[in-house]
């Protein structure tokens, strides 16, 4: 495999389990340094780093609650003190609130206002502290979701305001860093073998669901974390502004 990260350091925010963790370890198979954020999972992220290490790369756990915006400053800190520099951000940690509609007395607005928090502010917090230090040339990859554009079942409509903003605001992010070769894209899984599709959809895909699906499967992890690395290499440098579903096909 080539190294084409080499001398890249990389953030991966919510990077002890799922999708975080595996794209922590597709960044490192390439060669680059890899820090990852995590709420409360300690156990799991030292876990990743060791797995992380044994690549051949530096890497650290950072303890961060995306859901504090003074908190992404220190996270953002912490990296740049540690590897140097900061290349590649990938904006992955949030939070999954769905399965009532929104006219439904039981509503947990609470938690449905701490998703907001989480998968937006959160996300725009990290990339405000890290875009004056992030390397010309460097590269910011949210994790969105099909969601964000098409909503195939009831239930989710915060979830899918989430990402449908994100969506929108990486496109503002991308105008604004594109004078420093920064590019700055959306990748939009569909279902995923993660605890956050667990907890939703509990012990598989509905088949109501999985019709939706032209290609009937769901995305690997692999699959999922191949396309933010290609966006975060030297092949993906004049690809900006986009939003790329990797669903099969879910929605069309």
């Amino acid at each position: 495999m080539l190294k084409t990260l080499t001398g890249k350091v990389a953030l991966v925010t919510g990077g002890s389990r799922g999708l975080g963790a595996a794209t922590a370890a597709a960044l490192a198979d390439l060669g680059a340094d890899v820090a990852i954020s995590y709420v409360s999972s300690a156990g799991k992220a030292e876990a990743v780093v060791e797995q992380l290490k044994a690549k051949g790369v530096r890497a650290i756990a950072i303890q961060s609650d995306q859901a504090d915006m003074a908190a992404a400053k220190p996270l953002v800190d912490q990296v740049v003190a540690q590897f140097g520099k900061l290349d590649i951000l990938v904006n992955n940690a949030a939070i999954a609130v769905q399965g009532k509609t929104v006219d439904d007395p039981e509503l947990d607005t609470v938690n449905l206002d701490r998703q907001w928090q989480i998968n937006v502010m959160g996300a725009v917090a990290t990339t405000r502290a890290a875009a004056p230090v992030l390397s010309n040339g460097g590269r910011i990859i949210f994790i969105g979701s099909l969601l964000g554009t098409r909503v195939p079942f009831a239930g989710a409509a915060d979830y899918s305001g989430t990402k449908a903003a994100i969506a929108g605001y990486a496109r503002g992010v991308a105008r604004d860093l594109g004078g420093r070769d920064i590019t700055v894209n959306v990748v939009q899984p569909g279902v995923m073998p993660t605890d956050m599709s667990a907890e939703v959809l509990g012990d598989g895909v509905p088949e109501a669901l999985m019709n939706l699906h032209p290609i009937r499967r769901i995305a690997t992890l692999e699959e999922v974390s191949a396309l933010v690395c290609f966006l975060a290499g030297p092949n993906g440098g004049y690809m900006t502004g986009g939003v790329h579903d990797v669903a099969g096909g879910l929605g069309v």
